[in-house]
């Protein structure tokens, strides 16, 4: 009985993280660069006779992102970029730490930081938040390399290189998702700049939510919530019934 109560009741936290999960991506939908969240269940475990071990995992939810790309669309902004490599952009996270992101709606604080929509520092090549110098003008290419035309330049001067995005590669390196909806490196690290990486200037990727599927998953969230909560009203009566059978007739 108590096995039945602890599948049922497991099943119920498993259903309420993918419903929390499934919220959180219809409520990105319109996120520049969101990557969705998937939640994937690790097997129960159990000990050798069958008992639950309460030392061990259990149901445990896995929180990533879908790495599907988005759609890329043009905005003719010279400050959107999308990455159209399979590779990420660097940031520093509020921590301080490095982290990753597909958001290329960039902008340059009153600091001069290069910041993506959200308020990371955008990092450059040797993995130091880039700064961007009073300027005329300001252009990113296809490489991630970040010019300026100075301010009060002579006309038709040659732009002028200050940085380059750290533009990243996941690939051979375990990777999660973080409540910041930034990709960090489990157990923390860096990753080395891709320099095979790509961008398009005047750009942006959009989500990679599909809110028709986002719908369906929720529908068929909310019916497998619906079978765990009936499995635990079964386990009741039939404990009732137990103790309807142990009890002494006067």
């Amino acid at each position: 009985m108590d096995r039945l109560v602890y599948t049922a009741m497991s099943g119920l936290k498993s259903q309420m993280a993918a419903q929390a999960s499934i919220a959180n991506n219809i409520a990105n939908a319109s996120t520049i660069g969101y990557r969705q969240d998937r939640v994937t269940f690790e097997r129960l475990m159990l000990k050798g006779d069958g008992a639950f071990d309460s030392r061990q995992p259990s149901a445990k939810e896995v929180t990533d992102a879908d790495r599907r790309a988005g759609t890329i669309m043009s905005t003719g902004r010279p400050l959107d970029v999308a990455v159209t490599t399979d590779a990420w952009i660097g940031v520093q996270a509020t921590d301080g730490s490095e982290a990753y992101t597909r958001r290329g709606d960039l902008n340059v604080a009153l600091s001069g930081l290069l910041e993506t929509g959200d308020g990371f520092p955008v990092l450059g090549a040797t993995g130091t938040p880039i700064t961007v110098p009073p300027h005329d003008r300001i252009m990113i290419a296809d490489d991630g390399t970040v010019s300026i035309t100075p301010r009060g330049a002579e006309p038709g001067s040659a732009p002028q290189v200050i940085d380059r995005l750290k533009l990243v590669s996941t690939q051979g390196t375990q990777t999660l998702k973080g409540l910041d909806n930034l990709l960090h490196v489990e157990g923390g690290g860096v990753l080395p700049q891709d320099l095979e990486a790509k961008v398009a200037s005047g750009s942006l990727e959009q989500s990679n939510v599909n809110l028709t599927e986002a719908l369906v998953d929720m529908i068929e969230n909310q019916r497998s919530y619906e079978v765990q909560a009936n499995l635990l009203k079964e386990a009741k009566k039939m404990d009732e019934s137990s103790a309807s059978l142990m009890r002494i007739q006067g």
